[in-house]
């Protein structure tokens, strides 16, 4: 058992106590397919301490060390969800996550550096459903990974809360949460998973101002964790349905709150 907290090179902190989210260390309820995890990393280390935490939370784990062989073993082994390194010694994560999305929208989480928001971006940009920065710890990628599982299984850790109905509009905006599409003035508009359930949610609680903490957790599905993914979240989704995104007039910021959806024309 891991018991002692130690900070490897490539970034990960082991807990002091050996507890791992939804799990006791042994299995429980109904036996159930164990999810398949595709953990590609080039770091001996940190890969064999991720893929220990992710079976020990009772998910089956693969573990690839660069990118070709993640590509070959994406094909392979059906996972249901990619940890994916951003730095990879010959095809770079971004570049294997571009390719996983011409294919398939499996879920995907970058593990980019810590601060370097450019990386977080650019991975969002290509298709990634989130990110977890180094260094990070494995029980918090843990409880990612089970959250983005349970989203991509349309089970939202606060059911009812994001999909309120089978269609949301806000003037020229459509989102049938039923067919999970979205349009823009009859257009369709180009959405990641979470973009589309922040997007959602907004849609279906305008007019009032929550924190990012609130978002995390009704969006997310986290209590915990690097905030600054949703200010992330909200850069991108600017880009996508306002008129200017840098004067934003429907998802608005307030200072010193957070963010707020403003309608610009009331659902018929």
């Amino acid at each position: 058992m891991l018991r002692v907290r130690r900070t490897y090179a490539g970034g990960v902190s082991t807990p002091s106590h050996s507890a791992l989210p939804g799990t006791s260390g042994r299995a429980s309820g109904p036996a159930t397919a164990p999810a398949t995890v595709l953990v590609v990393d080039d770091d001996r280390t940190v890969a064999e301490v991720v893929v220990t935490y992710l079976e020990r939370a009772g998910m089956r784990a693969v573990h690839a060390p660069d990118g070709a062989s993640a590509l070959t073993a994406f094909t392979t082994e059906s996972p249901d969800l990619v940890v994916l390194d951003l730095m990879l010694p010959d095809l770079d994560g971004l570049e294997v996550c571009r390719r996983i999305r011409t294919s398939s929208d499996t879920p995907v989480i970058m593990l980019t550096a810590l601060g370097d928001e450019v990386d977080r971006v650019l991975g969002l940009e290509v298709g990634a459903d989130d990110y977890v920065t180094k260094p990070f710890s494995p029980r918090e990628l843990v409880l990612r990974v089970q959250s983005v599982l349970r989203r991509a299984a349309r089970e939202p850790a606060d059911p009812g809360a994001i999909h309120q109905g089978p269609v949301l509009r806000d003037g020229d905006l459509v989102l049938d949460t039923t067919a999970h599409t979205a349009a823009r003035a009859g257009e369709p508009l180009p959405l990641t998973s979470r973009e589309f359930d922040l997007l959602a949610f907004l849609l279906a609680n305008p007019a009032r101002a929550f924190t990012r903490a609130e978002l995390m957790e009704k969006v997310w599905g986290w209590s915990f964790g690097d905030q600054s993914t949703v200010t992330v979240h909200v850069r991108r989704l600017r880009e996508k349905v306002e008129p200017l995104p840098t004067t934003p007039v429907r998802l608005v910021t307030i200072w010193g709150v957070g963010y707020r959806w403003d309608r610009v024309e009331a659902t018929p």
